[in-house]
């Protein structure tokens, strides 16, 4: 708490001593832009069921969280930040991170963005294909406001403009793999329980920069994109020492080229997107090694309609198709899950808005026919105000086996509740 009263009252110095130079230099209030949020995040687990080592008990994950956000603005520049002060009561210790950190500039009609940054692509609603950046997936699973599913990437984008057709191209020096929920708060399965484990990301390296491009436009009243990544997968691949008594376990992440394609545009009486793409796994093209992933056909399709006043439906149908896998199949050592050839999954998004539209109620749901498992996320949240609002989140987690993505999560049903105050 002392180190937070120290760091919001160097905030207030910071500010008004920034509005007096400001005014001193001539830069008019224009320029510069002061915002952010207080906010708390609590959430609980509902199951009574704890991992080995468990951290936090019942209280899944809680925090005090301050963001400030501070931009600057002068003809065709732009400097931004968003940082976040935050104590953990989980590890029981004060952090700050930067979301994002950038210089942006213009030059006729291309844009260069370079510094710590969010980055989305692709259609997807909480399904991502060639939406190839890192996720926090121990933020989703744990309530936390959605926006704390990207994970800032360190990176130079140019945006590049002409009429009726558009390109982006990414470039990422440095790596940064998927934050998957943390064995010391969730519940989940381990293939090669109690060995030690190791990580071994990308070097830093100029052949290991990863690229990224997208072209788009729109066509027909459809906006259209082209995509292309060259990169590393971004959920960890574990290769054991030994298959048979492993003593220590690396998870690595192998070469990926992902191509691919996205469209959207209303018909149907709503709105309908369609995405596609190739995951080609450049360490392993014959499909003989099963401790990396095979190469892979995806696919997404999606419709959203307003049935009536202020209630909308959305629906998806996802799938994977992976290749060589009857070779895959030989390679897989006894006794440890298989994976199916055509993994499917469908979701489903309700919400209706009350109350001149202050008071929101949905639900997300995933179900998947093939792993036979399931994750909904009912979903409250009213503004008090237009600064303050509070929500409560639910995240329920089943299936009929503990080796599927979503199956493994059966023991960490929770509940968060957000209150944020935003200026």
């Amino acid at each position: 708490m002392l180190r937070l009263v120290i760091f919001l009252t160097a905030v207030v110095i910071w500010v008004h001593s920034s509005r007096l130079m400001s005014h001193a230099s001539g830069v008019s209030a224009e320029d510069l832009s002061i915002h952010g949020f207080l906010q708390t995040n609590y959430d609980v687990r509902l199951t009574g069921q704890y991992p080995p080592n468990p951290q936090g008990g019942d209280l899944l994950f809680g925090e005090e969280r301050f963001q400030l956000r501070l931009g600057y603005s002068k003809e065709k520049v732009r400097l931004f930040t968003r940082t976040d002060l935050f104590y953990d009561h989980v590890a029981d210790r004060p952090d700050i991170e930067s979301r994002e950190a950038y210089a942006e500039g213009s030059v006729g009609s291309s844009d260069v963005r370079a510094g710590r940054q969010i980055l989305i692509w692709g259609v997807g609603d909480y399904l991502f294909i060639n939406d190839i950046f890192a996720k926090d997936w121990g933020a989703f699973f744990s309530g936390r406001p959605v926006e704390y599913l990207r994970v800032p990437q360190n990176a130079v984008k140019l945006d590049v403009g002409t009429t009726g057709l558009s390109a982006e191209i990414v470039a990422i020096p440095f790596f940064q793999a998927d934050k998957l929920p943390s064995r010391s708060r969730f519940v989940q399965f381990d293939p090669f329980p109690g060995v030690a484990r190791a990580a071994q990301e990308p070097e830093l390296r100029v052949q290991n920069t990863e690229l990224a491009g997208r072209l788009y436009g729109t066509t027909w009243g459809f906006d259209t994109a082209l995509y292309l990544y060259r990169g590393f997968f971004r959920m960890p691949a574990l290769q054991p020492n030994q298959m048979t008594t492993p003593t220590l376990v690396t998870e690595t992440f192998p070469r990926l080229e992902v191509y691919g394609a996205s469209t959207r545009g209303n018909a149907l009486g709503g709105v309908v997107s369609v995405e596609i793409g190739y995951y080609n796994s450049i360490a392993d093209r014959s499909g003989r090694d099963s401790t990396i992933p095979n190469s892979s056909f995806r696919y997404l399709a999606g419709y959203q309609r307003q049935l009536w006043e202020d209630f909308t439906l959305g629906l998806q149908y996802y799938g994977e198709v992976m290749m060589q896998y009857d070779t895959y199949r030989a390679s897989v050592p006894s006794g440890f899950p298989v994976q199916d050839r055509h993994r499917q999954l469908m979701t489903l998004r309700l919400t209706q808005l009350f109350w001149n539209q202050t008071l929101r109620v949905g639900l997300f749901a995933f179900y998947s026919h093939t792993d036979q498992d399931y994750y909904l996320i009912p979903e409250v949240r009213y503004s008090i105000s237009d600064n303050l609002w509070v929500a409560a989140v639910g995240n329920i987690f089943g299936g009929r086996r503990p080796t599927t993505f979503l199956g493994q999560l059966d023991a960490n049903d929770n509940l968060a509740v957000t209150v944020r105050y935003e200026f």
